[in-house]
């Protein structure tokens, strides 16, 4: 049977689930109206459907490192609440999230969407998040995941704070795999979910990220009516120094180590590379913070306490 535009919008509306399930789901049914709604109950996307407006930036990031060290993947899966943040089945299905697309191929959120579900083939990985929402009771996203595969020698790290609140995933290039490594890289993964540099040295820094920089210190300084008699090569000297502060900041090498600040991290890693025997670099490093750019809901508890006396 064809299935018509208005045989998906009548579908939509009664269930409220996307357009492309509920036309999947017409063409797995024959055009069947009431067997669609069936199917669609049955993945839980009908249930999830009033849930999904609802704002989801609460939850947790995991990280998965393969059993040979080669593959790591990093993964946020937001919640409505800290509590289900903190629920083990939540916590559960993370980490089954997290394992899923260390296998994955999918080159946006979308494509991985539509992938398989590892744990229920019959289920793709949207439909399987559905029937999450459905079990736990909150509207639920998986928003992003970053995926490493080692191409070198050397060792992938990860480092979990805060329960997941934030998560930080290493590679380490260094041609003698030694045991310091995870050690080196715990570290280094804590300095970075502290501090949150945005490179790794200077070299790594954009050019048009430099020019944008110095352009608002620029006029920062202008605007500064101490500087009005300044010459302008004084006021360029002073950008120059205010700019060089900036990326010391922003570049992990260049950090003060946190555990000891008479260091750089820089030279705790060449420290730890004399014992290893051999050159170590940072090759990469990703952080993940849970809900960071997210929209937050805002909580008025006296509000809350004045519904709840009115039902």
């Amino acid at each position: 049977m064809a299935i018509t535009a208005a045989m998906v919008k009548e579908l939509r509306e009664t269930t409220g689930v996307g357009m492309m399930d509920c036309k999947k789901a017409l063409a797995e049914t024959d055009g069947d109206m009431e067997k669609a709604v069936e199917l669609l109950r049955e993945k839980g996307l009908a249930a999830s459907a009033k849930k999904a407006g609802r704002i989801a930036s609460e939850g947790i990031v995991d990280i998965y490192l393969s059993d040979d060290n080669k593959i790591g993947t990093i993964i946020e899966v937001n919640s409505e609440t800290d509590f289900v943040a903190k629920n083990q089945i939540f916590k559960d299905y993370v980490a089954a999230v997290a394992k899923q697309a260390s296998k994955s191929t999918a080159a946006d959120m979308d494509a991985f969407f539509e992938e398989k579900w590892d744990l229920d083939p019959q289920f793709t990985v949207k439909e399987a998040l559905s029937q999450q929402v459905a079990i736990i009771g909150e509207n639920l996203n998986i928003r992003r995941f970053e995926k490493f595969e080692k191409a070198q020698s050397g060792k992938l790290v990860s480092y979990i704070h805060g329960g997941g609140r934030i998560g930080v995933m290493i590679e380490l290039a260094c041609e003698n795999e030694s045991h310091e490594l995870e050690e080196l890289g715990k570290n280094i993964a804590m300095q970075i979910a502290a501090l949150n540099p945005k490179f790794i040295t200077e070299n790594d820094v954009p050019s048009d990220f430099i020019e944008k920089e110095t352009e608002i210190l620029t006029q920062q300084a202008k605007n500064d009516p101490k500087n009005a008699s300044k010459p302008d090569q004084i006021i360029a000297k002073m950008i120059e120094g205010r700019l060089k502060k900036e990326l010391k900041e922003m570049c992990l090498v260049e950090q003060p180590y946190v555990k000891d600040g008479d260091l750089t991290v820089q030279k705790y890693i060449d420290s730890v590379a004399k014992v290893v025997g051999a050159p170590i670099q940072v090759a990469r490093f990703i952080r993940f913070e849970t809900g960071e750019g997210l929209e937050k809901k805002e909580e008025n508890f006296a509000d809350e306490v004045a519904k709840a006396t009115l039902v």
